[in-house]
């Protein structure tokens, strides 16, 4: 029989709470998942389970109930971290495509890329003279990202006044800083860098089916990689992580599909150079009845009604009183705080032309879905804002025309290839949605002073348009930098 035991309150309780970590057990990453799986049919506390799963009990479990029965959930309690080096940013484009895990990157914005930084594709292995065009114009790019860095440096010494009792390197530091933040726009796609993955077995093995279901060979390769590092942790759950024939014919499917019904990957003016072109923002689907939904959404976890009577009701209301509704529920929203998940029944689909540099800030809002086109150099470039202050605007497009004539070159014989040679410059036109909720974080995180501003102006403009639509449901949206443009009395 159980013994009544004293809580941290000092009351008798039959069965006291308990929270504690199993990682203190020795167990593996798979023991663990299969103590926490075993608890939907067996009294005893985690640990106690824990200590009757064995290794090799752990891979029978696994082998039976997660890869023969389907039961993937349990697979997500097995936790991976890899270390991830030297490969291109498009690579790893696709390997953090993915919403439940965590990525940390090497960052170009407070660091200086050696000038041999960039990877060379095997696509181009046999064809001898394009790759060494290729390597030229990566070389190039590599070349003229230090003058920029060494150009914008001395420009920025002559208008950046010195803080009082700054130190030397502190001020250099802050200088080099800026210089690094915009020159590196020059950079390539095939730019290499390191990244920390931490993900759990379940998300790790969508992503290497991913990887290795790619037309890319480098993310073929990496693929590979990943899985056979990420068997050393989870042996079993991801054992039979593999090449997806849906996943393999589904790119090679839209583009037949977008050739046979007029929309082909033809782009125009093939060959001739782009030029500079600003963000483009374009709100292109609201919820003329968002008020409405999320008013009802609200009201409907107390009700004791059904949706549709709840909706009904409130569609009868008067405007002003289902406003009112939405006010008083996200008055209290503080600068830090995500709404309720009410808050998700309302959707916003926009698209965005911004450059790559920008986009990669972007797609790290892994919550939304995001549909973006391939990176290509047709659709102009942004020419950063202390370039074109440090009168270096030439050497900058000087760079930029290499990269695109080289583009096309490596187009010819692989067009998947020739997206390394897209540098961050370079425009990407992606078709995102998000919802409501979403866009609390969004707005807040990217528009702000702190945020890049390849990203900042692109979502000023998103929550502009979002505004415009629907008004009541930013009023008490928290800032850190507010627009001139906002529509509300500015709160403390």
């Amino acid at each position: 029989m159980t013994e009544p035991t004293k809580n941290a309150e000092g009351s008798e309780q039959l069965y006291p709470s308990r929270v504690y970590p199993l990682d203190e057990l020795g167990l593996t990453e798979e023991q663990i998942a299969v103590a926490f799986a075993m608890t939907s049919r067996r009294p005893e506390a985690f640990d106690e389970i824990a200590k009757q799963v064995s290794e090799e009990k752990a891979a029978d479990f696994n082998e039976r109930w997660v890869l023969g029965y389907g039961h993937a959930s349990v697979a997500e309690h097995a936790v991976v971290h890899l270390a991830v080096e030297n490969v291109s940013r498009l690579a790893v484009d696709t390997l953090e495509d993915n919403r439940l895990a965590s990525y940390t990157e090497k960052s170009s914005r407070y660091q200086v890329m050696p000038d041999d930084y960039y990877y060379v594709p095997a696509e181009l292995d046999s064809h001898a003279v394009v790759k060494k065009g290729y390597e030229a114009a990566c070389q190039g790019l590599f070349q003229s990202y230090v003058k920029l860095i060494e150009g914008c440096m001395e420009y920025l010494r002559g208008v950046t006044p010195r803080i009082a009792s700054e130190r030397d390197g502190a001020y250099r530091m802050r200088l080099s800083r800026v210089a690094t933040d915009h020159c590196r726009a020059i950079l390539p796609a095939a730019t290499l860098t390191n990244v920390g993955v931490t993900a759990n077995a379940r998300t790790l093995e969508h992503a290497i089916t991913k990887l290795v279901s790619s037309e890319l060979i480098e993310e073929q390769n990496l693929g590979d990689k990943v899985r056979e590092q990420g068997r050393l942790v989870t042996p079993t759950l991801i054992k039979y992580a593999d090449r997806v024939d849906y996943l393999e014919e589904a790119s090679r499917l839209q583009l037949e599909l977008s050739r046979r019904f007029g929309f082909s990957d033809e782009e125009p003016g093939i060959g001739q150079p782009t030029g500079a072109s600003a963000p483009q923002v374009k709100m292109i689907h609201w919820d003329p009845e968002g008020e409405e939904k999320l008013a009802a959404a609200l009201l409907y976890r107390y009700s004791n009604l059904s949706y549709d009577q709840v909706l009904g009701r409130v569609k009868n209301m008067e405007p002003a009183l289902r406003r009112s509704i939405i006010d008083e529920s996200s008055a209290g929203i503080g600068p830090h705080d995500a709404p309720v998940r009410e808050f998700e029944v309302v959707d916003y689909t926009f698209e965005f032309l911004l450059d790559y540099g920008a986009y990669r800030e972007f797609k790290r809002h892994r919550m939304m879905s995001y549909m973006p086109q391939p990176l290509t150099v047709s659709n102009g470039y942004r020419i950063p804002q202390v370039v074109v202050e440090a009168g270096l605007s030439v050497e900058f497009e000087k760079a930029i025309r290499l990269a695109e004539k080289a583009y096309w070159n490596v187009r010819e014989v692989s067009p998947l290839a020739a997206q390394y040679l897209v540098t961050h410059a370079h425009n990407r036109r992606v078709v995102t949605k998000f919802n409501l909720r979403e866009s609390y974080h969004l707005f807040k995180m990217r528009t702000s002073d702190e945020a890049h501003f390849a990203i900042r102006e692109p979502m000023i403009e998103a929550m502009r348009q979002a505004v415009e639509v629907q008004p009541q449901f930013f009023r008490h949206l928290k800032l850190r930098n507010y627009p001139e443009w906002w529509p509300y009395p500015i709160e403390d």
